[in-house]
């Protein structure tokens, strides 16, 4: 049983979820960032289960999105990149919000989202080091490259367009997580994609899998991808992050333990995960096929 509820947290409207009889307790506690024009309630799966699993989930909507939307979608499509970086500096905000209630269970506070909210998990990780781990699900650590390509905020073939480009660009530059490899690097961190995604290219999550590894700096990474996926989360996706964050929280995964493993052809730095977790559904799991 779990309690879901909507409640202002640092004045954003957040859905909020926790297991039953201890919404007012100290819980290890997870901050979710839902994707690009969807909200907190479109993406309340997720909420729900985490707060299954014992935590509490604290899901924003961001600005232009949900409760904050108000209503001019042109504008919003031209703005991806300025909502991100303001949910990345939202996040020590709601992390106040949430320890000013007395909220959070010590230091066990993660971040976590998916593509637009797994972008702004991994900017966060970079900028704040307060943050326990990680999970960021079909994003990116390459804003300013990606931002040439994925929903650009204006058109730039002369050069004054290149020129009003980079200008509009430039305050990106700060946040973006490919240029402070060392800050992702010194806490458990999980990278989940669909192979297939349209959107977000997989290729994105490879790039920065392989500069970690490339720079020894892979020894607190999971990656973890899934054949034939889109951009979508998968019921294996969200048993990925769910299962990431007991075994950090229960101290007996990244953390703890420093033994490799090999999920579909990835060796992961330090996660054990039963064989029904695997993230292969059809070929590591028999006993759940695929219909």
């Amino acid at each position: 049983m779990i309690e879901l509820n909507t409640e202002t947290f640092a004045g954003i409207e957040c859905l909020h979820a926790a297991p039953a009889g201890q919404r007012h307790a100290r819980l290890p506690t997870v901050l979710f960032h839902h994707g690009f024009t969807s909200s907190k309630d479109v993406y309340a799966y997720f909420a729900v289960a985490l707060a299954q699993a014992g935590f509490r989930a604290v899901m924003p909507d961001a600005d232009m999105h949900g409760a904050r939307y108000n209503g001019d979608a042109e504008y919003r499509q031209s703005h991806f990149w300025d909502i991100l970086r303001q949910n990345i500096d939202d996040v020590p905000h709601l992390e106040a919000a949430l320890r000013e209630k007395d909220l959070i269970a010590e230091a066990r506070f993660a971040v976590a989202g998916a593509s637009m909210g797994g972008m702004t998990a991994l900017g966060a990780m970079a900028r704040y080091p307060q943050i326990h781990s990680v999970a960021c699900m079909m994003g990116s650590g390459y804003f300013m490259q990606l931002s040439q390509t994925l929903f650009p905020p204006l058109v730039a073939r002369t050069p004054e367009q290149k020129t009003q480009f980079a200008e509009r660009m430039a305050p990106l530059a700060g946040y973006d997580p490919c240029m402070m490899l060392d800050k992702l690097a010194n806490r458990p961190l999980l990278l989940w994609h669909g192979e297939a995604d349209e959107v977000v290219p997989f290729a994105e999550t490879t790039r920065l899998t392989n500069a970690l590894r490339e720079q020894g700096r892979d020894s607190h990474l999971t990656s973890l991808s899934e054949k034939y996926i889109g951009h979508k989360i998968t019921p294996s996706g969200l048993t990925a992050l769910v299962t990431f964050s007991n075994i950090i929280y229960n101290e007996i995964g990244l953390i703890a333990r420093h033994q490799p493993v090999t999920l579909q052809g990835i060796t992961s730095g330090s996660i054990t995960v039963p064989p029904h977790y695997c993230w292969h559904w059809h070929e590591y799991c028999p006993a759940h096929p695929v219909d």
